[in-house]
């Protein structure tokens, strides 16, 4: 077939790809945002923040092994589409814990936060799944990095209408605006995402190209067939290659940059910086656009690089290392006494965190065929420890210093560490080859 004749569908499933993902993060953020705006009874200190923020990251973390296997196992469209119904419920739930009583409350919204961190562990598992199936090696920075900018746009797209919603209606309307979405967002997963070979409006000559460049496009192939891959042996054996296990703990160095900016950032603008609900949803979206940006120029310097004859190692690495260096910038909000400089030390930091934003690419690179919902589940695990440890380390922080300053700081070490990571623990990125009795 020629060129002409074909189609371009993996474009659209990027796009609603980064659109859910908008969604699961929006939701993650909802409650910094509310939670200024709560009643006072419910008392809702630093510390109790803490725990909520941690309840959702340790179930989120603790599902990721469950969702791979679940992915693997009955494929994206299927898990990843309940897992949509089910946190747009609790979000709506969440909206009506205001109606309980304020010595009950604390409790409903912890429950709640369990859940839906369950709900959502399968979101990027999925995410790598899919575009490892829907996009060949060249494409896959790019696409990947789309996806990933999620983080960075949910902010810009989100906070300003939550603080409208707040300020008009009350903290629970922006929760109840999230389970309205979700539903909209149900009926469009399920009407444009299949399978590579299964989607009704794809030309073989796409198929053809996505296959040539080393898309898994059989990855969702007869699920109804495969083997479970949810055992401690395909754990043990993805944890015995130092390359992974490598990328692994640079998610979670990355992921904690993730968490500050989801969670304690809007916090740090309202209680550090004294800004109002409505200055505080405008003000986040600066550096969120910032790290959207970043996070898309970083996946097409990869790509680029990658077409130019660089190595996949050297075109994966330099961005991610030189983007974690950039990022340490945050430190530098410490001494700007201006609202001006901190956001733009902030959005420079968060930009050069965008441009390092590339595991789930090298985890589409580097995952063995049959194994991509597992290994994206682990690294995943890995990375979302971050949301387990962030809120708490940096509530602890906050509560005992009465400043971010020291939290800030905590936040540039980490992405120092990344670096460590990537550079002598990584090494040689490339796809592990197994025999076919080693993935069972």
């Amino acid at each position: 077939m020629t060129e002409a004749r074909r189609t371009r569908i993996r474009y659209l499933i990027i796009t609603v790809l980064f659109l859910v993902s908008c969604f699961s993060f929006a939701d993650r953020s909802a409650l910094s945002q509310a939670v200024t705006s709560m009643p006072k009874a419910m008392n809702l200190t630093p510390q109790r923040m803490g725990y909520l923020l941690f309840a959702f990251g340790c179930a989120y973390a603790l599902g990721q092994l469950p969702s791979g296997g679940l992915l693997d196992r009955f494929g994206s469209k299927r898990v990843y589409g309940i897992s949509i119904v089910l946190w747009s419920i609790f979000a709506f739930l969440t909206g009506c814990a205001g109606y309980v009583t304020a010595s009950l409350a604390f409790t409903v919204l912890f429950i709640l936060r369990i859940f839906s961190g369950l709900a959502q562990s399968p979101v990027f598992p999925g995410n790598g799944r899919i575009v490892a199936a829907w996009f060949p090696t060249p494409e896959r920075g790019r696409a990947s990095a789309i996806f990933n900018a999620s983080q960075y746009f949910a902010l810009p797209i989100f906070a300003p209408i939550f603080g409208w919603l707040i300020h008009t209606a009350g903290w629970r309307s922006c929760f109840w605006f999230l389970g309205g979405l979700g539903a909209v967002l149900t009926l469009v997963w399920v009407t444009t995402i299949y399978g590579v070979k299964d989607h009704p409006r794809i030309s073989q000559a796409e198929i053809e190209f996505i296959e040539r460049g080393g898309g898994l496009v059989n990855t969702d192939a007869n699920t109804s067939a495969k083997k479970n891959t949810l055992t401690w042996s395909t754990v043990k054996m993805l944890l015995s290659y130092r390359m992974l296990v490598g990328v692994y703990i640079g998610q979670y160095c990355i992921t904690t940059l993730t968490w500050f900016f989801l969670t304690w950032f809007p916090l740090y603008l309202s209680q550090a910086r004294h800004m109002s609900v409505l200055k505080v949803g405008f003000a986040a979206a600066v550096p969120g656009l910032c790290g959207g940006f970043g996070g898309i120029l970083g996946g097409i310097l990869s790509d680029r690089l990658l077409r130019g004859g660089c190595s996949l190692s050297f075109a994966r690495k330099l961005p991610i290392m030189a983007g974690m260096g950039l990022s340490m910038t945050i430190i530098a909000c410490n001494y700007a006494h201006s609202q001006a400089m901190m956001l733009a030390f902030m959005s420079l930091s968060f930009f050069g965190k965008g441009i390092g934003a590339l595991g789930w690419t090298v985890i589409s690179d580097t995952s063995p065929k049959g194994l991509v919902g597992m290994n994206g589940a682990l690294f995943n695990l890995f990375g979302n420890t971050a949301g387990i440890t962030t809120p708490l380390i940096i509530g602890y922080i906050v509560e005992k210093t009465h400043s971010y300053n020291g939290a800030l700081i905590f936040v540039g070490l980490v992405a120092f560490c990344a670096i460590v990571s990537y550079g002598p623990v990584v090494g040689e990125i490339k796809r592990i080859d197994l025999e076919p009795a080693s993935a069972a």
